[in-house]
């Protein structure tokens, strides 16, 4: 059974203008009479990060993003829903992302474009099982572009074990046990902290890769166009946001900061490019972690991303 939505994070001020809302006034918990619309879901896990060696911390981003966008300035024109919060309890992520897996499989069925807020990159498993069943129903192969926006490939062998490094990897074994193209690009990798086996591994498995030296504001077109090119492959588009992709004085609250980084203001172009395609299908934000964040900077990025995702015109 899903756990009690709490609705208590959502509060802020109240302006007495005319159009003056803010998302507190506006979101509503999801039920199975509402939507289609923006439907948000947390993932409160630290497992896959414990698992990775990581410093602990983002089982508490889902409350933090919430609070930070709850007196964000409303925008939208469709309706915007909580989904509430998968847990995961102790060391039991297989079960958890399975159980978000089906928490998105049916806000997907239901037409909603689910956000889902981490929690570790591990998320990204789950997301992606949600996907997976949503769309398997078909009669052809699905070409599912994932779009990671990451200072890290995450493509780690899993047979070691399941963590935050290694969700991409598993997802491109869940698409050859299908029969299904994987279409990955990566944005933003250092090559600093990824290994040359994961660079081997990326051009393996035909990774778009884009390092972080690379999108700088004289490269970034030349960026976006390969970008735009990955897209038009594809049929769907997943698109998935490590927080650790922005330099460590943005987004200092992560579990592993970025020594250089992209800057939010070469992000958002790449953002929006996905959200505006059409073709998305789900995105999510990982890593944020509020134990370790300076001024609430990274929960208010994270929040911008939401309110960036959600825009609809």
């Amino acid at each position: 059974m899903p756990e009690p939505i709490d609705m208590s994070l959502w509060q802020g001020r109240t302006d007495p203008e005319p159009d003056s809302e803010r998302w507190h006034q506006r979101i509503r918990a999801v039920d199975e009479a509402a939507g289609p619309g923006a439907a948000l879901i947390g993932f409160t896990s630290d497992a896959g990060v414990r698992r990775n060696h990581g410093r602990t911390g983002a089982v508490g981003g889902p409350s933090a993003i919430r609070r930070a966008l709850a007196g964000l300035a409303w925008h939208r024109n469709g309706p915007a829903f909580d989904a509430g919060d998968v847990r995961c309890e102790d060391d039991a992520l297989e079960n958890a992302q399975s159980r978000l897996g089906g928490r998105v499989t049916g806000l997907l069925d239901a037409g909603h474009r689910p956000i889902v807020m981490g929690g570790g990159h591990e998320v990204a498993y789950g997301s992606w099982q949600g996907i997976a069943r949503h769309l398997e129903a078909g009669t052809q192969p699905p070409r599912v572009g994932i779009v990671n926006l990451d200072a890290h490939f995450d493509l780690r062998d899993p047979a070691h074990v399941r963590s935050s490094g290694t969700p991409f990897a598993q997802i491109a074994e869940d698409c050859l046990a299908r029969g299904w193209p994987f279409h990955y690009a990566c944005l933003g990798v250092s090559r600093a902290s990824n290994t040359r086996a994961l660079f081997q591994r990326a051009d393996t498995l035909g990774v778009l890769v884009r390092e972080d030296r690379e999108i700088t504001a004289a490269g970034l077109a030349k960026v976006d166009d390969a970008l735009t090119a990955f897209i038009d492959a594809c049929e769907r588009v997943y698109l998935t946001i490590d927080l650790d992709v922005l330099p460590a004085a943005e987004a200092p609250g992560v579990s592993a900061p970025a020594a250089r980084g992209v800057s939010l203001a070469l992000l958002e172009p790449l953002i929006e490019r996905v959200r505006d395609s059409g073709k998305l299908l789900l995105a999510d934000i990982a890593e944020l972690n509020p134990d370790y964040d300076i001024d609430n900077r990274t929960a208010r990025v994270a929040a911008r991303l939401v309110h960036l995702l959600t825009l609809d015109g």
